[in-house]
């Protein structure tokens, strides 16, 4: 479209739509009607072959050894001392598991899988898919339904071929959506077809949007992001990744993988060094950048994330700081530290989570 605006080549979207022309109008249609976002610059990898779930399931954090036909769920990839290095939405469909990443990280992903084959019967590799994001409530109206060729929406974290070829014609997701009434679908079709999946959408009344809406209100719900709300010493606790298939994309309940040493005693024994809020920036003419510091009376007590400019909230920013740091207390960001910031109380995790090993030895000793 001609007053569509190319997403900054310093940012995690470049090559991406940034909006198209209305960023705050794209966010409010996204809440209140239908929008698409052209995401096709994520990194989509394949899986076949008939090890490839207990192979993947031995490697990862999630349980998936025996993920169902249709299932969708997050998982990731951790170093030895349980650092996140990889994050992907996973869906199993048809003799194929389909992993979207973040672009940047689709041929290291790949690398490393291909370096831990050994002898499974399973082959890795890199798909020519698309991937296209629908947010909003109509999502479920006919209009969209007849597009999709389905007489209904799937379940949440559940996948189906669309149209009548099968899952090679490509498949919807449905991802969780957030408030009531919210629907959020991944459309993942080959990268060829999706220009014309995206004028069929615009023929049905979906309103085209940029990574600006989608970002902004992925900021709001809390969502991290690998690479941009995660550095190199994050650990799956401090960003919300912990849980089963619905609520993270570690389990709990499974064998040994890389890194589990760390996710056991962190979660059993103690608390995250680090929390992940949300944090509304004031008076800021100039947005600050992901990556600078966040300060607490000079002090650095956290980095920022994902920033971005919300329809409701105004400038606000996802980041990492220090746990049981006071809601009250006053920050500051952004060059020279000129930008003052204030934690959303609601994002605090709960101060009184305690261990499962923790709560034994209290236990043990009375308490």
């Amino acid at each position: 479209m001609s007053n569509a605006v190319p997403a900054p080549d310093s940012g995690p979207d470049a090559g991406a739509i940034w909006h198209y022309g209305d960023p705050l109008g794209e966010q409010r249609a996204a809440e209140t009607d239908a929008v698409l976002v052209d995401r096709s610059h994520r990194a989509v990898l394949t899986l076949t072959g008939s090890d490839r779930q207990s192979w993947l399931h031995a490697i990862s954090t999630q349980h998936v050894s025996q993920l169902p036909d249709g299932a969708s769920t997050q998982n990731l990839s951790l170093d030895g001392q349980g650092r996140v290095e990889d994050h992907w939405i996973q869906t199993e469909l048809a003799g194929t598991t389909y992993l979207d990443t973040e672009p940047w990280r689709g041929e290291p992903l790949l690398s490393y899988l291909n370096k831990m084959v050994f002898w499974s019967d399973v082959a890795p590799g890199a798909a020519d898919t698309a991937v296209l994001s629908l947010m909003g409530p109509r999502l479920a109206d006919q209009a969209v339904l007849d597009v999709l060729g389905l007489d209904t929406l799937p379940n949440e974290l559940t996948a189906i071929p669309v149209e009548s070829g099968g899952p090679e014609s490509g498949f919807v997701r449905r991802m969780p959506g957030g408030p009531a009434g919210q629907i959020e679908l991944d459309l993942l079709v080959p990268r060829a077809e999706s220009a014309a999946w995206q004028a069929r959408f615009v023929q049905a009344g979906v309103r085209p949007a940029g990574v600006w809406a989608y970002e902004a209100l992925r900021v709001a719900a809390l969502r991290p992001r690998l690479g941009v709300d995660t550095d190199e010493r994050t650990i799956p606790h401090e960003v919300g990744w912990i849980g089963g298939p619905a609520e993270g994309a570690v389990h709990l309940n499974k064998g040994c993988y890389r890194g589990q040493e760390t996710v056991a005693r962190v979660y059993n024994l103690g608390k995250p060094p680090r929390m992940l809020v949300l944090l509304h920036l004031d008076g800021a003419r100039e947005l600050p950048s992901t990556g600078e510091p966040v300060l607490a009376g000079g002090r650095v007590v956290g980095r920022l994330g994902t920033v971005a400019e919300h329809v409701d909230l105004g400038p606000v920013a996802l980041a990492l700081i220090k746990r049981g740091l006071p809601a009250d207390t006053e920050l500051a960001t952004g060059p020279e530290a000129a930008v003052a910031a204030s934690v959303d109380a609601d994002s605090l995790p709960p101060d009184d989570e305690v261990g499962a090993g923790r709560r034994a030895v209290e236990r043990l000793r009375g308490r």
